[in-house]
């Protein structure tokens, strides 16, 4: 399908791609903590016939440098610019820090029809990497609304990884422990994904060594079923942090972090979300 594509500098850095046939549904592209603008996944949902945006929410102009007291209403911007396109059915795809993104828009923007959260988190998690002013200490929360920095959940500066020395680090022990730690502030950080509107896909791998994905999905997908809200879980036990989509091939390898999973499990994953994610946002 032939796909025009639209480079975009404000209000943030961006691509738009769209289906030259036009398209009346719309999909934000969110990646996760490396800040870039995805434009591989962005063009994937394109030549699937979705108006895709992607966007850099982070260390562009104007933003923060690191996902510190990020505004909510950076993620609402976008599905508008996609309204005003003439999507009438808008998505939010978000991987790991952009899945936390896109749950806790849907759960505050009712224009969302439609989350895909892959490798989500259940919790409101402390900023990663520094704010507007550069500071990373003490911790804050990764978001706002309104001006209003969410209840967050801190990490537990303590934590000591399993193996020592200086290759890439599984860090998912950091936000077990810090669960543990500060066990009092989990239920003002729980997304209260019960309260979104939007229809919900969640991806997860059990084997995911950056945090429990698994474990958060099922929980995201318990609140709500208690609900009475749509939800699907989609999830592989040798599949990690990373499931990659049909067609995007594997994930580039990380000297700073471990990522948990097999290469054909992360494949099978996306193969296995890959109708379901179609299906909802053509629904």
């Amino acid at each position: 399908m032939k796909v025009i594509e639209y480079a975009l500098t404000a209000p943030w850095e961006a691509v738009l791609l769209e289906p030259a046939a036009g398209s009346s549904t719309g999909v934000v592209v969110l990646a996760g903590s490396s800040g870039r603008v995805d434009r591989q996944r962005a063009r994937l949902l394109a030549e699937q016939g979705f108006l895709s945006l992607a966007i850099r929410w982070f260390g562009g102009p104007g933003q923060p440098e690191g996902i510190c007291e990020v505004p909510l209403e950076t993620f609402v911007a976008a599905v508008e610019l996609l309204r005003s396109r003439g999507a009438g059915r808008v998505g939010i795809l978000g991987v790991s820090k952009g899945a936390e993104a896109a749950l806790l828009t849907a759960v505050h923007e009712p224009r969302v029809d439609v989350v895909v959260a892959v490798s989500p988190t259940s919790l409101v998690w402390c900023n990663v990497g520094p704010g507007l002013d550069g500071r990373q200490r003490p911790y804050r929360s990764s978001w706002t609304w309104r001006g209003r920095p969410l209840p967050f959940v801190p990490l537990d500066d303590s934590w000591l990884p399993a193996v020592q020395g200086d290759g890439p680090l599984a860090i998912r022990g950091w936000y077990e422990q810090s669960e543990r730690t500060f066990a009092s502030r989990l239920d003002a950080a729980a997304i209260a994904v019960e309260k979104a509107r939007a229809d919900v896909l969640l991806v997860a791998g059990a084997d995911d060594a950056m945090w429990p994905s698994l474990r958060y999905a099922q929980q995201l997908a318990a609140r709500r079923q208690a609900a009475g809200a749509r939800v699907e879980v989609v999830a592989r036990d040798d599949a990690g942090h990373r499931p990659r989509l049909p067609g995007e091939g594997p994930a580039a390898p990380s000297t700073a972090f471990l990522y948990g999973g097999t290469a054909s499990g992360d494949t099978l994953l996306g193969e296995a979300a890959w109708t379901p994610l179609l299906n909802r946002l053509r629904s």
